[in-house]
């Protein structure tokens, strides 16, 4: 095992960050963990940014293996599919999985990084600092420069093993870039978004489902909702930085009023303060990044969007950047150093988060260009329709990714056999249920069953 007298430093204290010290703590190892921001606990940061998150059964097992499912749990609502509202005409109602037990979870993202950060220090093990900012990094002696922005005093970390979970703008990363044969790429959608709310109604009821994530596909645009504890939704307004239907052409309360006024008229009549909230938030933006390694030796490792940042449309990157802890966990179990241990993470997360990276931006263009399409409704029903009628034999990618631990780059192949065999079947359908069942098996079993039994000990290595 990795020596419990090592010096550990984590930068950045959000939701990996302060997981992964939790982690490390009960390894009993004593933890120094370096926010740049205040302590979220006792002041109010800056809204507008964040966007809700869909913890699922990756997210849920990590925070099980540290005993804080249940308490997070209390927290969430279940979301057992998806809202579709066009502009005009009835909703459309696309469940996630088989039945109502699969579901993902609405949770706010500040009560759980509060909750994850209470919880560490009350290890004894984990020690918080806010407002200390990186300004140097030596990786590969793990060495840090880090200034005190409260004081202005500066000071050194030296010879620690440092753990980089600063988030897609990572320092830590940054100060890899230097490292023989390092690689990074960064690819900025050409969308931003906008955090919006729609308040509770009187007595705190919910004012529209309940248990759903509300999408209001528009074609190169679109706007969600995810439910909140106290009865609110928090929505989240995608749109193309130009153009003229973008948050350039949103420079007026009464651009953005006849915009909502045409296209989401039905979420205008419920937020009263649409003008005020629009522009007095933050336009945030979205990135994928790839890069490699993600270590130095057996002293520094990136890990979160750190090391694989993506966008947020499969609900997977907090999920992903969980796993990264249990995968690094288990890996600690086994290997005799931190070198090992970092190399073996690696080699296993890399071509996963890859896999998921890509799957979020797809699901994006799913997401806006495609779930009010009528064909897609059917193929959706055509995959319950299989799901049900071949329990174990038929998986699609959504649940692959969602409801189990199955490697993303697995799930991400699976997923492509999966929509073929459904395309074909959908293809003279006009209802789900008239699907030839007979035809499905013999689909199934000759090109799905052969690629699970080819891949079987890969789906155990995470699942």
């Amino acid at each position: 095992m990795p020596s419990n007298e090592s010096k550990l430093t984590v930068v950045g204290a959000g939701l990996v960050g302060s997981l992964l010290s939790l982690y490390l703590a009960r390894r009993g190892h004593t933890v120094e963990v370096l926010e740049r921001r205040p302590d979220m606990r006792r002041e109010t940061l800056d809204a507008g940014r964040s966007i809700n998150l869909a913890i699922s059964t990756r997210g849920l097992h990590a925070l099980w293996q540290v005993g804080l499912e249940e308490e997070a749990l209390k927290h969430a609502i279940p979301m057992r599919g998806r809202v579709i509202h066009p502009v005009r005409g009835e909703l459309a109602y696309q469940p996630y999985g088989k039945d109502d037990s699969q579901h993902i979870n609405s949770l706010s993202r500040g009560w759980l990084n509060r909750f994850l950060m209470t919880r560490a220090e009350e290890t004894g093990r984990v020690h918080l600092r806010f407002r200390q900012r990186v300004t140097h990094a030596d990786p590969a002696a793990g060495n840090l420069t880090v200034q005190d922005e409260a004081t202005g005093e500066t000071r050194e970390v030296r010879d620690a093993v440092v753990f980089g979970t600063d988030g897609s703008g990572s320092a830590v990363r940054q100060a890899l870039q230097p490292q023989p044969g390092f690689h990074a790429s960064q690819e900025t959608l050409g969308h931003g978004y906008k955090e919006l709310t729609i308040p509770p109604g009187e007595g705190g009821r919910f004012q529209m489902e309940k248990h759903a994530l509300h999408i209001w596909p528009r074609g190169s645009y679109m706007l969600i909702a995810l439910p909140n504890e106290d009865g609110s939704f928090t929505c989240t307004l995608f749109l193309p930085w130009q153009g003229p239907m973008s948050f350039a052409a949103l420079q007026t309360p009464e651009s953005l009023e006849a915009f909502f006024q045409e296209q989401f008229p039905d979420v205008k009549a419920l937020i009263p303060g649409l003008v005020e909230e629009f522009f007095s938030r933050p336009t945030g933006q979205m990135v994928t990044v790839k890069c490699a390694p993600w270590r130095v030796g057996g002293r520094t490792l990136l890990l979160g969007d750190a090391a694989h940042a993506m966008v947020p449309f499969y609900g997977q990157g907090m999920n992903c950047g969980f796993e990264d802890c249990v995968v690094l966990d288990s890996l600690l179990e086994a290997r005799p150093d931190w070198e090992q241990a970092f190399g073996a993470f690696e080699a296993l997360r890399k071509t996963n988060a890859d896999a998921i990276a890509d799957m979020a931006v797809e699901n994006f263009i799913e997401m806006r260009d495609s779930t009010g399409d009528p064909r897609f409704l059917l193929e959706k029903g055509v995959e319950k329709v299989l799901l049900n009628a071949f329990p174990g034999e038929f998986v699609n990618r959504y649940t692959l990714v969602s409801f189990s631990r199955a490697p993303y780059r697995l799930a991400y192949e699976v997923g492509t056999i999966a929509g073929g065999i459904v395309a074909e079947l959908s293809r003279a359908l006009k209802r789900p249920e008239d699907v030839d069942l007979d035809a499905a098996a013999k689909l199934i079993r000759g090109r799905l069953t052969p690629f699970m039994k080819e891949h079987a000990d890969g789906f155990r290595l995470e699942g």
